[in-house]
């Protein structure tokens, strides 16, 4: 996959298919838009294309650090290539970026710089200042430029119609197993391996405390989870805690570790990614580190059980 971080940079190609997008998550829903858009590039003997942007557009818009992302940049670029894409131009969003009318976003940036035979959308999606840009004004622009314009239909998975939106609010609320399903693969962190206080290998369990990659990334509920472990090429059954160690009495701040069941080597500055499966419980202060293990234990017997039927 091509990645241009400027338009100007794209280098033309015949039959260029293109769809536009913030994609964050590339859940179920954009799959089946960027399944298509490259069926239809093949189709056509061209190629596919995804414009995108970062930073994610209500981070700009609203001034609002609290808007979190489902997806790194490097998370949807590994998402993107994985589902075949040719081409990524990944526009740098700014307030003068948004003030481009519809219009002139389609005539400046995708036909001059593109030049589509066929833009392909999903079913909701509004684009340029204010938000003014639908189906029915990329229909007309495809008239008046000389593409197509084809829209897919809202995706509904066992009753749940798939959104970011929704995913967020699943994750929020530690309901992972149907963030995943909306999802269509399984929440991940991605982060290095960083010193911590080395209670876990005090109390019998080991961790390694994971620093994002990206300050924005979603934190999911405080509590503790079945996960997989991703070292290099290998997965390894984990349990992972969200949280800020109650049962330690101080004012550290959240910190995400993850115990490799049957597994202690040292990890430390080594790139790791987690996966998670399921949510076990919610954080909880304890009387004394004692009471900590044993529920750990029980903890760990729930997360293998959960884990196995995984695998």
């Amino acid at each position: 996959m091509k990645i241009y971080y400027d338009i100007k940079d794209f280098k033309q190609t015949p039959n260029a298919v293109v769809t536009i997008g913030t994609f964050d998550g590339v859940h179920r829903g954009h799959q089946e838009i960027l399944r298509n858009l490259v069926c239809r590039a093949r189709e056509l003997g061209g190629e596919s294309v995804v414009v995108t942007f970062y930073p994610h557009p209500r981070q700009v818009l609203s001034n609002d650090t609290n808007i979190k992302i489902i997806s790194t940049q490097e998370e949807k670029i590994r998402h993107l290539e994985a589902l075949g894409i040719d081409n990524l131009i990944i526009i740098k969003f700014t307030k003068d970026f948004a003030a481009k009318s519809s219009d002139d976003f389609i005539k400046e940036c995708i036909v001059e710089n593109i030049h589509p035979a066929v833009l392909i959308t999903g079913y909701d999606h509004h684009f340029g200042k204010g938000r003014t840009g639908d189906f029915e004004m990329l229909f007309e622009l495809g008239k008046q430029y000389h593409f197509d314009v084809e829209k897919i239909q809202e995706q509904d998975i066992d009753g749940i119609a798939v959104s970011s939106t929704k995913i967020r609010d699943f994750l929020a609320k530690g309901d992972i197993k149907n963030a995943n399903k909306l999802l269509g693969y399984e929440f991940s962190y991605i982060g290095k391996v960083v010193h911590g206080l080395q209670i876990g290998h005090k109390i019998g369990y080991p961790t390694a405390n994971i620093e994002l990659a990206e300050e924005f990334k979603l934190i999911e509920r405080q509590g503790v989870y079945a996960t997989f472990a991703e070292i290099g090429n290998k997965s390894y059954p984990a349990m992972t805690y969200i949280g800020k160690r109650p049962t330690m009495h101080d004012d550290r701040p959240q910190s995400i570790e993850t115990h490799i069941i049957n597994l202690d080597i040292n990890l430390y500055d080594k790139e790791i990614k987690i996966r998670f499966v399921d949510f076990v419980r919610d954080d909880e202060k304890f009387d004394n580190f004692e009471a900590l293990k044993r529920q750990i234990s029980v903890d760990e017997s729930r997360i293998i059980n959960i884990l196995n039927k995984k695998a």
